[in-house]
């Protein structure tokens, strides 16, 4: 017996010990056997995570079943294609797999299709884009040259269909508006396959101005009007983005990276919901959701046969394992008390929001109706969102700095910081943990000062970081992650 294994054996007592816990433990040691630094890092990554709050609204704590579905000889197995539709031999087992997280994953969302191969949000956003761009726009002008498929045009007739390809429009809402990267961010490779415009928040109120898009979305006429956030703190109004699209003939492409926990906890609801009035969804697996990291794409029948080809379009070889951890993540989600859990995030955020803004902190919209919340540290506290990130790390929160509209900062120092409370919640944590998170985070940048050049770190008296280190380490004392892993 190793060390990780006889460790737990010595100090657990056998009715205590879990399946759970021996068998990340018996992984790990399989793993020191071959590469003990290795093995070693991902424990010191447990132990850092343990010892600071995380606080990226992007992140999570995946249960152990979900860690441990990925770590088998699922990983061996090469299985392009689709369930029942592969290129190699002996799928039978990764047909199943895929087949039940398919399945789960429509039940869930209530999605006419689902494609669950998708190794990361970018890659799904990908296969939705193409899939639009293939279905909306190759298929039928390859229709109207009078042939069946690509491989029938002659390479005149297919340098003009390639053409159309890449000249299409897509409409996202900009980066420092509360967009994602991969929604026509100038530097993404979504604003280089198509044009890309951006729509903006109104910036008195940092909310979205329907009647503003309407406008916008006349003038342009995009393809794709793209929906999502990676940290817009308020809900959108799926319908009338729907109503949007509609009105000038464009697909609504939904991207519900970060709150597709709270559409399958049942938190956004009616309008709020976009699977009922978008085209295409995307998202990640591994943020509200709880998950394994990876995508998905959820779709009408309209585009189920152009999402299903994301390999080889966009897509390697599937990851079977990885898929394997997405269905049991999916099973886990369609629990009760996953729903409770998903409310638990939002009131969690709200009562963060609220503690923060109280002691005078400025945040984006003014509050928060999902899981994230952005502060102003700039006109907060006079620091950058970099600095501020370096200090809260110090004092064992993780944090990620963020633009924010029209940052003076730019995209680097950014002028605001994000956080959210997925991971919060995970751990157990509730209302009375929020505020005194809020007074932890207000106490420590109050007394920060940027200093001349705003480019370093912020000063800090060192007895106030000791104070807000010993607080933060007082917090997760009651809420440890993993507690049934016991480590050296």
């Amino acid at each position: 017996m190793e060390k990780y294994l006889k460790n737990y054996f010595l100090q657990v007592p056998e009715s205590k010990r879990t399946s759970g816990a021996t068998a990340y433990l018996a992984a790990l040691d399989a793993v020191s056997s071959e590469f003990p630094q290795i093995a070693e890092t991902i424990v010191q990554e447990l132990r850092d995570q343990r010892s600071h709050l995380k606080l990226i609204a992007s992140e999570n704590f995946s249960s152990l079943p979900v860690q441990l579905a990925m770590g088998n000889l699922l990983t061996d197995k090469y299985s392009e294609g689709s369930v029942g539709h592969r290129f190699y031999a002996g799928c039978d087992n990764v047909d199943t797999v895929e087949g039940l997280a398919v399945s789960l994953a429509q039940e869930i969302f209530h999605a006419e299709h689902a494609y669950v191969q998708p190794h990361s949000g970018i890659d799904a956003n990908l296969v939705a884009f193409w899939a639009i761009l293939v279905q909306r726009i190759q298929t039928p002008e390859v229709a109207a040259l009078g042939k069946k498929t690509l491989n029938d045009l002659t390479p005149e007739e297919y340098e003009k269909v390639r053409q159309l390809l890449v000249n299409q429009k897509v409409m996202g809402m900009a980066l420092g508006s509360g967009g994602h990267l991969t929604h026509g961010y100038r530097l993404n490779v979504s604003a280089k396959i198509m044009q890309a415009v951006q729509y903006e928040v109104d910036p008195r109120t940092g909310l979205l101005d329907y009647k503003a898009l309407q406008q916008q979305a006349q003038r342009e006429k995009p393809l794709i009007l793209l929906a999502g956030y990676s940290s817009y703190p308020r809900l959108i109004d799926f319908a009338k983005m729907r109503e949007i699209a509609d009105s000038v003939g464009a697909v609504l492409m939904v991207d519900m990276a970060h709150f597709a926990g709270l559409v399958a906890g049942k938190v956004m609801q009616g309008n709020f919901n976009p699977i009922p009035f978008a085209h295409i969804v995307t998202t990640t697996t591994h943020k509200t959701l709880r998950g394994p990291r990876g995508g998905m794409v959820l779709c009408t029948s309209e585009f189920k046969e152009a999402v299903d080809r994301g390999c080889p379009l966009i897509l390697g070889g599937p990851l079977p394992h990885v898929m394997a951890a997405k269905a049991v993540a999916f099973k886990e989600a369609l629990k009760p008390e996953f729903t409770r859990y998903a409310h638990r995030i939002v009131e969690n955020a709200k009562v963060l929001a609220e503690g923060l803004m109280q002691k005078g902190i400025k945040l984006l919209t003014g509050g928060t109706d999902n899981h994230l919340l952005v502060l102003n540290v700039a006109a907060s506290f006079g620091l950058t969102g970099k600095q501020a990130e370096m200090l809260l790390r110090e004092a064992k929160f993780t944090v990620n700095r963020n633009v924010i509209p029209q940052d003076p900062n730019g995209a680097w120092d950014t002028s605001g910081v994000r956080i959210g409370t997925p991971a919060t919640t995970t751990l157990g944590m509730g209302p009375l943990e929020m505020e005194e998170i809020a007074d932890i985070i207000h106490t420590l940048l109050k007394h920060a000062q940027p200093g001349d050049d705003r480019k370093k770190k912020a000063h800090i008296d060192p007895h106030v970081m000791q104070r807000a280190q010993e607080r933060v380490t007082d917090l997760l004392r009651g809420f440890p992650l993993y507690p049934e892993i016991v480590i050296e």
